[in-house]
């Protein structure tokens, strides 16, 4: 009987529509009145019939390309020199920004990713690039994630599918904030289409903290003002202290809320959609991390030099549940472990956030961003 009825429900499963099965598929079978662009160091400007033009006086791999000449992968990435901010594409026109893909060589903490839409002044996406695609943690300790929103592929494969609408334009760049040069990698993939008048706009936001305070909570994000609806969370967690770090509630205060939130979850590791410290038992019978990386959730961890676990990475991405606010919206990490006689232990550990929105415009200004020093990991 239970065999039957196994085989009725993947039958049934079968029979769907593709739609049905395989979301994000439903529209690929439909024209649409859209044009394609891509820019990157082989088109800076996305025009049509312009890639690949640069010449060997002016390419940044013009010596491998000596023999071969103009169209031979002339000028694939470029370098930001320390203290200076490159422009990676700038747009005038109405579309979509669907694929950004990306391999950066340098400190991915202070590389600055900013995003502005139709000509705003201030930024409505303001990330350390690592942490725009759940890598936080630094070049050489990057996760292999799998995600619908972000994939991160060996080795340092950075890919995001955020779509990102924009209705005069749009222009991205990347400030560096190390005292070393930086190399970039990178293809931004876009359509030229109109977009609805009720369309909100993308923006990203990030926070650290080392060491959180004593007995304060974590700002994952405040301020937002508007209507919209958030889309997906990124964190950071270093233990600082030995022993588990993630015991903390994760608070949504939506729209007025004051002392108390609408959506309280039941711990750090129960909101990434994990449970019981992201354990499994090994061979031996020991309890070790179990890193995963599923299309909403994900968590994984990177060993210090002695091979203690300590800094963690985690995300979840609000795509089938995102949470809708019509004024404001404020989000919140308690950082706790355990202490003796069962009694939480609050802790002072170092968290980071990216925080993934879409609103209306106009948004709020975001906080000032953490200095160099502030933001650099140090072992």
């Amino acid at each position: 009987m239970k065999k039957t009825l196994f085989l009725l429900l993947i039958l049934g499963f079968v029979s769907l529509p593709l739609a049905a099965q395989m979301p994000g598929l439903d529209n690929l079978c439909r024209l649409k009145n859209a044009e394609s662009r891509s820019i990157s160091p082989e088109n800076f400007t996305g025009e049509k019939g312009k890639g690949g033009m640069a010449t060997l006086e002016e390419g940044t791999a013009a010596k491998a390309a000596r023999e071969l000449g103009q169209g031979w992968k002339v000028n694939p990435y470029v370098h930001i020199e320390p203290g200076t901010t490159f422009t990676l594409g700038e747009v005038k026109d109405s579309g979509v920004i669907n694929h950004i893909w990306m391999t950066p060589v340098g400190d991915y903490r202070c590389m600055i990713f900013r995003f502005y839409w139709d000509g705003e002044e201030k930024p409505s996406v303001e990330v350390p690039v690592g942490d725009f695609f759940a890598a936080g943690w630094g070049m050489g300790k990057e996760p292999q994630l799998t995600s619908l929103a972000v994939c991160v592929n060996p080795r340092s494969g950075f890919n995001c599918y955020w779509q990102m609408p924009f209705r005069k334009g749009f222009r991205i760049t990347i400030e560096n904030l190390s005292e070393k040069p930086a190399t970039i990698y990178y293809q931004i993939d876009y359509t030229l289409e109109k977009v609805k008048r009720d369309t909100p706009y993308f923006h990203a936001q990030f926070r650290r903290t080392n060491p959180l305070p004593e007995k304060e909570v974590f700002t994952i994000v405040d301020g937002i003002r508007g209507r919209g609806h958030y889309v997906g969370t990124y964190v950071t967690h270093g233990a600082n202290s030995p022993g588990w770090w993630g015991e903390g509630e994760i608070k949504f205060y939506i729209d007025g809320d004051t002392d108390f939130p609408t959506i309280c979850g039941t711990g750090e590791e129960d909101y990434f959609c994990g449970s019981y410290g992201y354990n499994e038992r090994n061979e031996d019978g020991k309890e070790v991390y179990s890193s995963f990386s599923s299309p909403y959730t994900g968590f994984y961890h990177v060993p210090y030099a002695d091979g203690k676990y300590r800094r963690f990475g985690q995300y979840r991405w609000h795509i089938t549940d995102p949470v809708h606010f019509r004024n404001d919206l404020k989000i919140t990490l308690q950082s706790l472990g355990w202490q003796s006689e069962g009694r939480y232990l609050p802790l002072q550990d170092d968290l980071g956030a990216v925080s993934f929105w879409y609103q209306l415009e106009p948004h709020a200004p975001f906080p000032a961003l953490p200095t160099a020093e502030q933001l650099t990991i140090t072992d």
